[in-house]
Formats: C-alpha cells, structure tokens, sequence
C-alpha cells in the first residue's frame, strides 16, 4: 500500500471516451486492468465523471453551424466544441463496464452546469467555481496524487496542473493514459512538466 497521504485520481473512464462511444479516445480501453490494478495501492480512490444534461454549452451540436473540434469564445473564455457526448443518465455517460468501482471512496461529477464546461477534477472551465475535490483530499491529508484516465491532453492534464497549482505532489501514469489527438498531447506534456508534474 502506498502512505495515508496518496490518493488515486481516476479521470472519466466512461464509454464515450472509450472505442465505440461518441467521443472515443483510441485505446481508451485498454487502461482499465491496469487502473483496476493499481487501486489495490491505494486506500484514497476517487473517480470523475463527465456528466452533461442535453444541450449543453460544449456542445457543436447547441452552436448552429458550428462543428466539433471548431474553438468559440465563452464568457469565461476560449472553449473547444465536442460531439454529444456523456449525457447525464445514458450508456454513454456510465463508467467503463470492466472499471472496478467498488474501492472508490468518491466521485466527482463535473460538465454538469449546462453554461460552463468543466476538464478539470477540481474547477470548471471558469477557473473559480469548484468541484469540492480540493477539500476532500485536504480532510483526509492527502499531499500527493496519482493521476490517471482520458483523455491525457484534456481532462487527466488539466486536473494534473491544477492539483499541482493547489500544492499537491502530483504523478501522471503515463501508462494507464490516453490521449485525443497528437498535437494537444504535446502542448499538455509540456504544460505539466512546467507546473512540475511528474510523468512516469
């Protein structure tokens, strides 16, 4: 087991993300036994869940001609539009069937507001309002995490730097991540190595 001040951060292994869902990581699959693994390690677990009521804000489908993958300006700033994807309530919003819940202690359900999108396990996409994982953690004196899930150069990169920004020792498995597209994966590796994550 790993000391009482670790935590295990498990990032949105839901089926969108994974082969076959709406916004599908390649591999996104392959990672479970692996995270199944490494939670036998751990005694604080904690799981996100992207969890979006229809019609939200993030989606290409609310902007009329707009598509996915296409940037619109937001009030609180530059926002990437998706697929529908992980609908509060649908297949595509459960977890991974294969995903072993039974250690998790907690989970952190983000993207729910529909004006504001959320990537990060700790604030919404406005920077201010937050998800309530920072005290949790703090409660149980957690100091240092090890994050892991989908997408490496999305949600897993901005829950990494910002846990870094809140003073936590914080750990990327590289190897129990996946990532959606080339190009953001090497500005998301470059942006965590400067706010002192470490990637093994």
């Amino acid at each position: 087991m790993t000391a009482s001040d670790e935590a295990l951060i498990v990032i949105d292994v839901q089926n969108d993300f994974c082969p076959g869902g709406a916004l599908a990581v390649g591999g996104g699959d392959e990672i479970v036994p692996g995270i199944n693994a490494l939670m036998a390690e751990f005694d604080t677990i904690v799981l996100t869940q992207d969890w979006h009521p229809a019609g939200h804000s993030s989606f290409a489908s609310s902007h009329e001609g707009r598509g996915p993958f296409t940037q619109i300006d937001m009030p609180y700033g530059p926002q990437m539009l998706w697929p529908d994807h992980c609908i509060q309530g649908t297949d595509g919003a459960a977890f991974h069937p294969k995903l072993d819940l039974s250690p998790a202690q907690m989970i952190v359900r983000k993207g729910f507001r529909a004006g504001v999108d959320s990537y990060s396990a700790f604030f919404e996409n406005d920077r201010t309002t937050t998800t309530g994982l920072v005290g949790y953690l703090r409660a149980r004196s957690v100091q240092r995490l090890t994050v892991v899930g989908l997408a490496l150069d999305y949600c897993v990169n901005f829950s990494a730097v910002d846990a870094a920004g809140l003073g936590f020792d914080v750990t990327v498995d590289y190897t129990l991540c996946r990532a959606i597209a080339e190009d953001s994966l090497k500005e998301a590796v470059a942006g965590m190595q400067a706010a002192g994550v470490v990637l093994a």
